[in-house]
């Protein structure tokens, strides 16, 4: 090895991610993939459509002909649940979306440009996350409205703190590192710092924490519509189902039972992906 090579071997350089899947991530994943499609193709395939009564005895139970059985109005429990995964799984995703997009940024941001500006803007969101989250959402949308459009940017405000908290953690601890430290003695841009050395280090936690912020999301979401101020009918998500039916609990457990199975499965198996999802960082010159 010549004294050049040897030089360079030292130098420290970004970082790159690894992933490993296991039996448990690859189960989790799976649910997930399956979910996604019936949230795509779910209210195409479903036996009867969603909102329309199908039989005259409510709180029907399971049978060969309605597999879930019916709500409280004669519904098919099982097409409302295939119904329901679309508004479920795509207001939190775009909800989740536009956290970590606008955390993230904010937090890579701060952590390069630090002083007053970093001050100012961890304060504010520090006072915003001092919010329960289930109070402020019950607030905005009780003042705003339940339209979708504002569930969305509600349960994205309601999480924004939180994912620039962390996003700036990790920028910081970079934005130390010798490679950014030469970077900026080039006179590189703030965003050639962010887009180049900093976002592909922080990646991979950037992904876990979007994970767990889908959970969250999800069970927030969930917790608005039982209340009553998410999805509205004859539209309805996995919370609004079990809403509907909670007060038949006792005629027809079904209707309460699926959609809340299914809150669970989509949760659960989110958190198995990430806990069996191991991210480690390594050195490029491996």
């Amino acid at each position: 090895m010549t004294a050049r090579t040897s030089l360079l071997a030292r130098v420290p350089t970004p970082a790159r991610l690894g992933y490993r899947f296991n039996i448990v991530g690859r189960i989790g994943l799976a649910m997930i993939l399956f979910w996604a499609v019936i949230a795509i193709v779910g209210p195409i395939v479903a036996p009867y459509p969603p909102g329309e009564i199908v039989g005259w005895d409510y709180f029907t139970p399971m049978s060969a002909e309605y597999w879930f059985g019916l709500d409280y109005l004669g519904r098919d429990v099982f097409s409302r649940i295939l119904m329901g995964a679309r508004y479920t799984v795509g207001i939190s995703l775009a909800a989740v979306f536009i956290t970590v997009t606008a955390g993230v940024l904010l937090g890579m941001v701060a952590a390069v440009i630090g002083g007053w500006f970093d001050m100012v803007l961890s304060r504010l969101l520090d006072a915003l996350n001092g919010i329960p989250s289930l109070l402020f959402g019950l607030v905005s949308v009780a003042a705003l409205g339940s339209s979708i459009p504002i569930l969305i940017l509600t349960l994205a405000a309601i999480y924004i703190p939180g994912a620039y908290r962390y996003a700036r953690a990790l920028a910081v601890n970079v934005n130390t590192m010798d490679y950014v430290t030469v970077a900026r003695a080039r006179g590189e841009t703030t965003f050639y710092l962010i887009s180049r050395e900093i976002f592909p280090n922080i990646l991979g936690p950037v992904l876990a924490d979007l994970g767990v912020r889908f959970i969250f999301i999800v069970l927030v979401l969930s917790g608005l519509s039982f209340l009553g101020l998410g999805v509205q009918p004859p539209n309805a998500d996995w919370g609004g189902l079990v809403r509907e039916n909670i007060e038949g609990m006792s005629f027809g457990a079904p209707a309460v039972i699926f959609p809340s199975i299914a809150i669970a499965t989509l949760t659960i198996s989110v958190n198995m992906f990430i806990d069996n999802l191991p991210t480690k960082i390594r050195d490029r010159s491996e």
